[in-house]
């Protein structure tokens, strides 16, 4: 971990972080002048589509469009569209309940991740997920889960598996800071160390396990510090400022598909919404939204993009136009997909 991140990760006040992020600014601008444009330019769109899509999907759930459980990922997208911008095709991701954004940056079409929501056959798993369980073995997406660290045993077998099978390709695991505290993830962090398996943890670290804040939950502010206890690589990454989190992923996965080494990084973030669309977010307060509204992520990417020339205000618009016209498509796709048939009740569920 570098002498920055271990500086920031000593508080959760993103005055702090912005500090931080602004001594660094100029290391940030080198990093954009290095990367291809085309995919600094798919990165800002990805990260607009993703905001306008789950507002999209906060309308239509207050509609009744959408049942049940809804978590979105509104302030967040520079984590997921930054960490999955290294990726391979053939490298895994896992997620927890919170996943509609990566699951169609890894690949799943945007109109098949809001038919799920709709609970539609058109759906990437026929409308029988829904929010929590999005999944597309084609994208080599396994899942949203809807159990809290559920997915960090998992995401270690995926990982395995593709290092018995002899390959070099990685998996990805997201899950938030409360899941920290499961026990799974000491008992995976232990052992990936141990065997050398390619898994990355990516502990999305919005502030708030539901209800209840970190600095009430658990002992320590620096999660990162707990890969210490395995021996394990770990760094602290701004999460609102998506080159970074680009840049620290690709150290991740350099690491691991080099000898097998896994990683944990911990993406400090901060949702804008409740943790759910049940959830009134009563005990935080506007004034805090608004203080980490003022970093948000698209408006720290675009500005800096701006800066170094890559992109201006009339590209701005023109993205903001053709995510909007995209996520209309989406919600006419969902709307005209019938919902399944009774008898795929029972398909998927047994082995043939």
């Amino acid at each position: 971990m570098n002498a920055t991140a271990e500086k920031v990760t000593e508080t959760i006040d993103p005055e702090t972080v912005h500090a931080e992020y602004l001594k660094r600014r100029k290391t940030q601008l080198k990093m954009i002048k290095e990367t291809p444009k085309e995919k600094l330019l798919e990165m800002l769109y990805q990260m607009i589509f993703a905001r306008r899509f789950e507002e999209k999907c906060a309308e239509v759930y207050r509609m009744g469009k959408i049942g049940g459980f809804c978590h979105l990922y509104i302030g967040q997208e520079a984590c997921g569209i930054g960490s999955l911008s290294v990726l391979r095709p053939d490298d895994m991701a896992i997620g927890s309940y919170r996943t509609h954004v990566q699951a169609f940056v890894k690949g799943i079409p945007a109109e098949q991740v809001l038919a799920e929501l709709y609970g539609k056959i058109g759906g990437c798993v026929k409308g029988k997920g829904g929010s929590m369980h999005m999944f597309s073995a084609e994208h080599q997406f396994y899942g949203g889960h809807g159990i809290v660290g559920g997915q960090i045993g998992v995401a270690l077998g995926m990982a395995y598996a593709a290092k018995y099978k002899g390959t070099d390709a990685v998996a990805v695991c997201y899950f938030g800071e409360a899941a920290a505290n499961q026990g799974i993830f000491h008992e995976s962090a232990n052992m990936a160390q141990l065997w050398k398996i390619p898994v990355i943890f990516i502990c999305e670290n919005n502030v708030y396990g539901m209800g209840t804040s970190q600095a009430r939950a658990m002992s320590i502010k620096n999660i990162a510090k707990k890969g210490d206890a395995y021996g394990m690589a770990n760094e602290f990454v701004d999460g609102m400022d998506v080159m970074a989190v680009r840049d620290a992923m690709q150290r991740a996965v350099d690491r691991a598909r080099k000898d097998g080494s896994p990683t944990l990084l911990e993406v400090r973030t901060y949702r804008y919404m409740g943790h759910s669309m049940s959830d009134p977010g009563n005990y935080r307060t506007r004034d805090e939204i608004a203080k980490y509204q003022e970093r948000d992520p698209i408006k720290l990417f675009f500005d800096s993009l701006k800066e170094a020339k890559v992109v201006n205000d009339k590209d701005l618009e023109e993205f903001e136009n053709r995510a909007a016209a995209e996520v209309e498509k989406c919600v006419e796709y969902a709307e005209n997909s019938p919902f399944p048939d009774d008898s795929e009740l029972l398909t998927d569920v047994f082995a043939e």
